[in-house]
């Protein structure tokens, strides 16, 4: 599913609130976004925010760090011609088990 067609009220039943994980060595991923050129974003919290919706995750990119990254951050990406994509069928995991599997 593409980053511009994802819908807010979806994204509240699918990840728990921000600083809901804080303090876990290993917290739970809940969305995988990503893009063709080997971005990931790996979110374990998010929440509304005004008018839009925060995540705070593990990003993997030209440096790999935690961080908040939002919904329209990643579709600003996506309308400058980098195409971003939410994983629909990914399932929960610690983030642990996710980066042994992809190293």
């Amino acid at each position: 599913m593409r980053v511009e067609e994802i819908c807010l009220d979806e994204l509240l039943s699918l990840v728990p609130p921000l600083h809901s994980q804080e303090g876990i060595d290993d917290p739970v991923v809940y969305l995988k976004f990503f893009s063709k050129s080997g971005l990931i974003w790996y979110a374990t919290e998010g929440s509304a925010v005004d008018d839009g919706f925060v995540f705070f995750g593990f990003v993997i990119g030209l440096e790999d760090e935690w961080g908040e990254f939002s919904l329209s951050e990643l579709a600003a990406c996506a309308r400058s011609g980098l195409v971003i994509e939410r994983e629909a069928d990914f399932k929960p995991e610690r983030l642990s088990r996710i980066i042994s599997t992809q190293r």
